[in-house]
């Protein structure tokens, strides 16, 4: 297994570079095609005690503004090393969030950082990563703050038993096939027997893609403190994780667990849902 084509989002308002040489390593690594895309709406002033202060001037300025920032994004893009992989841009004065569910129709793997803004609060220029993740249809890896190279060293699987977590354990295959130590657990609090025979039979699976596995039961009551303090102690590099969202809002947000793993920049998580 292998991603063929890896789509990167970069927000207009984000830090671009190191994401930018991630993107282009991960693409490397798996002779993939890379396409980079970047969306953006455009902002109406507010309006003042005196009435409405925009014009048909300012939203020109707006987009002409929004369009040069865009040029100077696929410019970086298009001339970063990286010579032997195919690579293509893709932008538009839209919404970021539905313009990257458009395009995820050609990927194998979204790829994207993960600002403090990006869940919720400036849909004009930051993703729903919450609405991306549970919509559309491929994973996610959202990228630890700052880095710009695949990790080898340790990947940590947060295991459920649940349809979320099988996607992403095979979702995940080509990443894990590339780490050192894989470790699958669990926080379960009144784990038992089964728990442990559903570990091994997930270990058995990585085993026999030729991933060398192991597994641990967290029984600790605070079950999401407890993954998350086990991932920090293994000091792990990529975090596989079922994305778990709460459907009854009409903008989708995520659960517990996956909601604080987020909010863990130093390790890069692979999402699917």
């Amino acid at each position: 297994m292998s991603y063929k084509t890896i789509l990167a989002n970069f927000n207009i308002d984000g830090p671009t570079g190191p994401l930018m040489d991630f993107a282009i390593y991960l693409a490397t690594s798996f002779s993939a095609h890379l396409i980079g895309i970047c969306a953006a709406d455009i902002t109406l002033p507010m309006t003042a005690p005196e009435g409405v202060i925009t014009n048909g001037e300012t939203v020109r300025r707006l987009r002409e503004e929004t369009e040069h920032r865009q040029k100077k994004m696929r410019r970086e893009f298009e001339t970063l090393p990286g010579n032997k992989i195919s690579r293509e841009w893709r932008d538009a004065i839209s919404n970021p969030t539905r313009f990257l569910l458009d395009n995820s129709r050609v990927a194998d793997l979204i790829v994207t950082g993960c600002e403090d803004d990006m869940t919720l609060g400036h849909p004009d220029s930051y993703i729903n990563l919450g609405n991306v993740a549970l919509q559309a249809g491929r994973p996610v890896l959202v990228t630890a703050k700052g880095a710009r190279r695949i990790f080898t060293n340790t990947a940590v699987i947060a295991w459920k038993d649940t349809r979320e977590a099988r996607r992403a354990v095979i979702d995940a295959l080509p990443l894990l096939c590339q780490v050192n130590e894989v470790i699958v657990v669990t926080a379960d609090k009144n784990a038992d027997i089964l728990t442990q025979e559903c570990l091994d039979d997930v270990s058995i699976f990585l085993h026999r893609h030729g991933i060398a596995a192991r597994s641990e039961i967290l029984t600790d009551k605070h079950e999401s403190e407890s993954l998350l303090s086990f991932i920090r102690q293994a000091e792990a590099e990529l975090v596989v994780a079922g994305a778990y969202g709460h459907s009854r809002v009409r903008e989708m947000i995520f659960g517990g667990f996956t909601r604080s793993l987020l909010a863990e920049e130093g390790v890069s998580r692979f999402l699917s849902s």
